[in-house]
């Protein structure tokens, strides 16, 4: 398997450039592959468009979807609003859901975001984090256990 790096748009395309440069000094997929921790599919998707269309589409292009509603500066102040907590906020509880931050995203920015949206927002901002679930209680017996009878019993033979 290969490395988890997340690169912005930047680093990806830089990495892209280095590998056409690399391929067109005769570098191999599979070594291309290695050196820049990409898969050989990716080495030879890469090696085939520089062949066929050229340098220029390896470069970056606009990034499709709908730009964000918040700005670079207002995601930091989500980023803020998250660190100082709910109870900042005059909420009377400890957690941030996602509904709770939609709510606060909505009072600071005037703008309203779907929960499950902001789930997504929290991830991208690296505030998401795992929960560690709370080590669950033994099972009551299946069967309730009675005493033995202290009555005797006697054997018939």
């Amino acid at each position: 398997m290969y490395a988890t790096v997340t690169l912005n748009r930047d680093e990806m395309e830089r990495r892209r450039l280095e590998a056409a440069e690399e391929l067109q000094k005769g570098m191999t997929q599979a070594r291309v592959a290695r050196k820049f921790g990409v898969s050989r599919t990716t080495a030879s998707r890469w090696c085939r468009t520089l062949e066929g269309q050229g340098l220029d589409r390896l470069r970056k292009r606009k990034a499709p979807g709908r730009p964000s509603r918040l700005s670079a500066s207002q995601m930091e102040v989500v980023r803020e609003i998250f660190s100082a907590g709910p109870r900042s906020l005059g909420m009377e509880v400890d957690r941030w859901t996602t509904a709770r931050l939609a709510h606060a995203i909505e009072m600071r920015f005037g703008i309203r975001y779907d929960p499950d949206h902001v789930g997504r927002l929290m991830h991208r901002l690296g505030l998401r984090s795992k929960r560690i679930a709370a080590p669950v209680a033994p099972a009551d017996p299946p069967c309730e256990v009675y005493a033995a009878p202290a009555v005797a019993i006697e054997m018939q033979m």
